[in-house]
């Protein structure tokens, strides 16, 4: 192998060459006068006069965008230099009437920052300036989640990407800006590629296989078509189960790695477990879900991996909506009533659940709870507390974990005779004793097309021995 000095080079090669050489001489020019700009101290008026004046120029090199091909950068989490404020996802905003961009952000809540959003238009630069809207519910953690409203500027109503900056960031800060693609391009309303999404958040140190694979298998047997798993961390048997429904094309994992950011924390309020952040993130992570799939998917659905939602007198989703859409209207958010069933109690000596001897028997040694075997539940305390729910996304504006935050017409209660929540986790009440729990045998109504796809799945995964089979 030998290399050809500049002389030897062929004519047209050198020609090239000199053409790069120049291309990036006017780069570090541009760039140049952008950093000396931001030295100046520029008001927010004279930025935008900059930029007008400027719009023939290049975007800097500096100024990266995450490649798309790589999976990690689904959620890049972008931290905004000078601030404690770190930025999850953004998408065009259509419904508001005014052209803007959402950004879907994490803040310290007792911080004031003035923000500068960066559009990348056509590869030109615009900058308008944002406001922060920080969302209610934060559980009294110091972090919370927050919208940062990001106006269009003029000749920029689709920009491909976005950066947001602090007003009082300096130019140091400006050669490390990271851009953010902006999502959802295009607002629909007729077809969906998927008519039920469900959004997952946030896996951690999961172990729960069994449980896992049934929960997943119900699902699709109530018409769901997509899964979004948020995950932070999780067992290699949990991995094989999520990579082969991936591998089917039902799963989509997130990787939620907040914790490399953030003290978070593992409890619901500041009590339960110390940390900055409610529950390893998991409102941002359910609101760049509604926006993700806002023009992917006809409903989503807001609930836990331990819980489903059952409607009593039809056996899909696909039946349900059109019942709940007569009975209290379209584009409502509906909340559905949560049903405790322990699978810490043992059930009642006179036990109508279907007997661990009579099905499953090779589940035993998949690790996780069998659903099937806990069919006894809590007495209702308050019907509607902690509740689930179903939603149109494109009528929601910000979401928390039991119902939406904001949307264009508010929620409904659903009769726990038309549909209700089964949650199989451990006892809430804990002093009841087993004679005082319910039987509710309507997952029942599934086993028989349940029992054969969760064997599938686990044989097909690994875990389960070709000849186990029920």
């Amino acid at each position: 192998m030998f290399m050809m000095g500049h002389n030897q080079l062929p004519p047209r090669l050198k020609k090239f060459r000199r053409l790069v050489y120049i291309s990036q001489v006017i780069t570090i020019l541009s760039f140049t006068l952008l950093l000396w700009t931001y030295r100046s101290n520029m008001t927010f008026q004279s930025w935008t006069q900059y930029y007008q004046a400027t719009s023939e120029i290049p975007l800097p090199v500096q100024l990266t965008v995450p490649p798309k091909h790589v999976p990690e950068q689904k959620v890049p989490f972008v931290a905004v230099n000078g601030t404690q404020t770190l930025l999850v996802s953004a998408y065009l905003e259509h419904r508001t009437g005014k052209g803007e961009v959402r950004v879907i952000a994490v803040v310290l809540r007792s911080e004031t920052v003035v923000y500068h959003c960066l559009f990348r238009c056509q590869e030109q630069l615009r900058i308008s300036e944002g406001v922060s809207d920080i969302h209610s519910d934060h559980f009294g953690f110091a972090y919370g989640t927050a919208d940062i409203m990001c106006p269009l500027p003029s000749s920029c109503e689709t920009p491909s990407h976005i950066a947001v900056t602090s007003a009082a960031a300096n130019s140091e800060d400006i050669l490390h800006i990271e851009f953010l693609e902006v999502k959802n391009q295009k607002a629909q309303n007729d077809f969906f590629p998927y008519n039920f999404t469900v959004c997952l958040s946030t896996m951690f140190e999961f172990t729960n296989v069994l449980q896992l694979v049934q929960s997943l298998e119900m699902l699709q047997l109530l018409g769901v078509n997509r899964v979004v798993v948020y995950k932070t961390s999780s067992s290699p048997e949990t991995q094989r189960i999520l990579d082969y429904y991936t591998y089917k094309g039902l799963v989509e994992v997130i990787p939620w790695s907040l914790s490399r950011f953030l003290n978070v924390s593992r409890g619901w309020l500041p009590l339960h477990g110390p940390g900055d952040l409610h529950y390893f993130g998991q409102i941002p992570a359910l609101n760049d879900c509604v926006y993700r799939h806002m023009y992917q998917s006809r409903y989503v659905a807001l609930h836990d991996l331990d819980e489903l939602i059952l409607a009593q007198s039809v056996k899909s989703w696909l039946e349900l909506l059109p019942l709940l859409e007569k009975k209290y209207g379209a584009d409502k958010c509906y909340l559905f009533e949560n049903n405790v069933f322990p699978n810490t109690v043992p059930p009642p000596p006179t036990s109508q659940t279907l007997p661990p001897q009579s099905c499953c028997r090779s589940w035993q040694n998949v690790s996780g709870v069998n659903i099937l075997a806990h069919l006894y539940q809590e007495p209702i305390l308050n019907s509607y507390e902690s509740t689930k729910y179903i939603v149109n996304p494109r009528a929601v504006f910000s979401a928390t974990v039991h119902g939406p935050l904001s949307s264009l017409k508010g929620y409904s209660f659903v009769d726990r005779n038309i549909a209700r929540m089964y949650h199989t986790r451990a006892a809430k009440q804990t002093e009841l004793t087993p004679d005082q729990l319910i039987y509710d045998g309507r997952l029942l109504n599934y086993s028989t097309q349940l029992i054969p796809n969760v064997d599938t799945v686990l044989r097909k995964s690994g875990l389960l021995p070709e000849h186990n089979i029920h």
